[in-house]
This record gives C-alpha cells, sequence and structure tokens, in this order.
C-alpha cells in the first residue's frame, strides 16, 4: 500500500462509490472544492494495483493541522489502513512545522477514539450536537 497526495483523478475513480463503500460524509463536490483549497492537503491510500481504500484530509491554518477525515473502504477496515493515514498526517504536520493535530470524532466511535489515543492525542473538549443526529463530538488533539 501507498499514500499519496489526492489528485482529481483520484476523485474520480471512487465518486461512484463515495457514498456507498465509504462514509456518507461528503460529497463529491465537496471533495473536488477540498482538493483545489491552498489550506487543504488530502492523501489517498492504494493498494498496488491502484485501487484506492481509504483517504484523509487536513486544513492547515499556518499554525496548527485540523484533521477533516479518516475513511477507509467499509470492505478495508480493521487491517491498519486508518492507522497509516493518520501517520501520514501526523508526519506531514511535523513537516509542516505545525504546533498541533486536532480532530473531532463522535463520541460513539470507540474504535476511532482507541486509534487516537494509541497516537497519543488527548481528550480537550466536547462539541456538543455536533453530528447529524445530534450526537457530541469530542475533541482531541496532538501537540508536537
Amino acid at each position: 500500500m501507498e499514500i499519496v497526495k489526492m489528485e482529481y483523478s483520484d476523485l474520480l475513480q471512487i465518486q461512484s462509490t463515495l457514498q456507498t463503500d465509504f462514509d456518507d460524509f461528503w460529497n463529491f463536490n465537496i471533495f473536488v472544492s477540498e482538493i483545489q483549497n491552498p489550506n487543504s492537503n488530502y492523501f489517498v491510500a492504494k493498494l498496488e494495483n491502484q485501487e484506492i481504500v481509504g483517504f484523509a484530509g487536513v486544513w492547515n491554518d499556518g499554525f496548527d493541522m485540523h484533521i477533516t477525515n479518516i475513511v477507509t473502504r467499509k470492505d478495508k477496515r480493521h487491517i491498519g489502513i486508518a492507522s497509516n493515514l493518520l501517520e501520514k498526517l501526523i508526519n506531514f504536520s511535523k513537516e509542516k512545522k505545525s504546533n498541533s493535530l486536532t480532530l473531532e470524532v463522535n463520541e460513539k466511535n470507540i474504535p476511532a477514539i482507541n486509534l487516537y489515543e494509541k497516537y497519543k492525542f488527548k481528550k480537550i473538549g466536547v462539541r456538543k450536537h455536533y453530528y447529524s443526529q445530534n450526537e457530541n463530538a469530542i475533541i482531541m488533539t496532538l501537540y508536537f
């Protein structure tokens, strides 16, 4: 598996399966805007056959990074893809001399919380009713 910068052609490859094989999160047009945004950086995880099995992104405000998403294709979960993507985001943030890397995670998403804690992210707050079902988000940060 390799993790590389997301290109428009990558979005085209996953466009038809974005809402079914990945989480129902953002639509294609939002991703197009994101990869054109100079403050956003997105990466894709590709198998040897160039099949995309995950993606992740960060926003850069000049001092800190904010993870927008880490998504693994539903049929490829629990084999380390999210960990590899998270490591890429951590290393990228360090290369950019960021002070920290922050994210929000659904308080009910225990596997994701465990992943972030494994990489030493700390819980620093809660965003009430952040998600569409009025579920709370835990704010987690990794300081460099």
